[in-house]
């Protein structure tokens, strides 16, 4: 930093390194990634969202409860059992879609079989089986 006639001056070269790191950590921040963000939790029931990108899956889960989904951007979903067994949702923007509870013992993948990413808020009812 240079001081000169009571004001302080950060050279060049410095300032653009830093506005170029500062840049280069809001995008790292910006990119989306395959994944669920809580958004409510209480006795009734357990509300997040899920970004699920092209070819990028959810990992291995299941649900105990059966959901509503809100697709916010719809597309193509592919529900791919543990078994290898499969079945496409096609999800509407803008639509809500009843999926009940999964059978006990068994798990799957969410998989984007699209090319653009499907986000959803998923409602499952923590008291219904």
């Amino acid at each position: 930093m240079v001081s000169k006639a009571g004001l302080s001056f950060v050279p060049a070269g410095l300032a653009l390194a830093g506005l170029a790191f500062a840049a280069g950590f809001a995008v790292a921040q910006s990119i989306p990634q395959t994944g669920r963000e809580p958004q409510f939790d209480n006795s009734a029931v357990k509300v997040w969202k899920s970004l699920v990108l092209p070819n990028n899956p959810l990992p291995l889960h299941r649900h105990d409860h059966p959901r509503v989904i809100i697709a916010l951007r719809g597309g193509s979903m592919k529900i791919l059992e543990e078994t290898g067994q499969s079945e496409i949702h096609e999800w509407q923007t803008g639509k809500a879609y009843w999926l009940p509870a999964n059978p006990p013992g068994t798990r799957h993948q969410d998989v984007n079989a699209g090319d653009q990413p499907i986000e959803v808020v998923v409602v499952e009812l923590q008291n219904e089986k």
